[in-house]
């Protein structure tokens, strides 16, 4: 098996995390800084206008939620699968409160598209609640397809090695055991 999985866990290397990498620690952090860099780049995307054409349409949308789930991949690839139970739906409301409140901001600013002019205040709620509803479905439905695939390519490792947690619990136990007589 590769190196990033040891067999004893003696065989890791203590390393301070880089300060991007600390910043994917924080669910908080990571989830305002992915909602500030997404309402701004659809402000910017919207703002170019439709004179691209649905291919421009598409591969902009594409690249959105490539920043979304990329972001989201990020900070959940921190934690155990087990953990994204909570930390996928707090990142997703974190994410989307940062979103309201720089699209309240650039509404302020006269900034914000909303079609082919510019959002006003009476238009924020409704932006609000389309970010809320939208990015807590989306991001929920990427942590559980990449809990999915976590979970299988797991399974398929452990195959692969002819031995399943329970063997592998086992035996660790047993080791242990006559390290100590």
């Amino acid at each position: 098996m590769a190196d990033f999985f040891p067999r004893q866990t003696g065989a890791w290397v203590v390393q301070e995390a880089q300060s991007f990498r600390r910043l994917s620690f924080s669910v908080v952090e990571m989830g305002v800084l992915t909602g500030v860099m997404l309402r701004i780049y659809r402000a910017i995307v919207l703002s170019r206008g439709s004179s691209g054409g649905w291919l421009y349409l598409s591969a902009t949308f594409a690249l959105g939620l490539i920043l979304l789930f990329g972001m989201t991949t990020l900070h959940l690839g921190n934690y155990t699968v087990r953990q994204w139970l909570w930390r996928a739906p707090v990142f997703a409301l974190v994410e989307a409160t940062a979103e309201a409140v720089t699209s309240l901001l650039l509404i302020a600013l006269g900034r914000e598209p909303l079609g082919s002019a510019r959002a006003a205040l009476a238009d924020w709620p409704g932006l609000v609640v389309d970010a809320y509803m939208w990015r807590v479905l989306w991001i929920g439905v990427f942590a559980l397809l990449l809990a999915g695939v976590v979970q299988l390519t797991r399974w398929m490792l452990l195959r692969r090695e002819h031995r399943d947690h329970t063997f592998h619990a086992v035996h660790t136990h047993e080791m242990e055991i006559r390290h100590q007589k």
